[in-house]
């Protein structure tokens, strides 16, 4: 028993070894250029620019493929960051700014089916299948992205309210027997 765990670990030093060996040897060195611009977006991964994600998106820009303008929820802020990147002028955002919008769900309507759950690029929806569905809207990016899978059309876009706040919840202070208990 001894002699098969001393092969097994003897074998699993070497194979880490050379595993570690090999991601010095031939590592891929990336484009610096494109990972400071995928650095400064927002990583929602919501396909508003045109492109499937933002990796893809600060490659076209590095190549110079893509304007800079082109990512809504980044919004001017993240458009001025990447021209102070590559010295370019800032030029307004392509898609008109709209206010900030999030998926709402009709719980009512809601299948369970998960096709939304599955389409969303931040994880803010919720549930089971074959139960109702719910959006976390502090997480929700308002990509869209969970409309067109929806085969019920229960999901609607809804705008935020500015300088909403949440639910305070009360503090209930926890009694202990002897000190004001009953």
């Amino acid at each position: 028993m001894t002699t098969a765990l001393t092969v097994l670990g003897l074998l699993a030093l070497a194979f880490g070894i050379l595993l570690g060996f090999a991601a010095v040897r031939f590592r891929v060195e990336g484009d610096p250029v494109v990972e400071r611009i995928d650095a400064l977006l927002p990583q929602t991964q919501c396909g508003q620019c045109g492109y499937p994600g933002c990796r893809p998106y600060a490659e076209a820009i590095a190549r110079g493929e893509a304007e800079i303008n082109l990512c809504p929820p980044g919004g001017e802020t993240t458009m001025k960051a990447l021209a102070d990147l590559l010295e370019r002028d800032p030029k307004p955002l392509e898609a008109a700014p709209q206010e900030k919008r999030v998926a709402r769900i009709i719980e009512e309507w809601c299948i369970g089916c998960t096709l939304c759950i599955q389409a969303c690029p931040v994880d803010a929806i919720l549930g089971a299948p074959k139960q109702m569905h719910t959006v976390i809207a502090s997480e929700c990016t308002g990509c869209d992205l969970c409309l067109p899978p929806c085969p019920v059309d229960c999901i609607e876009m809804v705008p935020t309210r500015a300088g909403e706040r949440r639910w305070p919840w009360p503090v209930v202070p926890i009694q202990t027997e002897g000190k004001g208990a009953r």
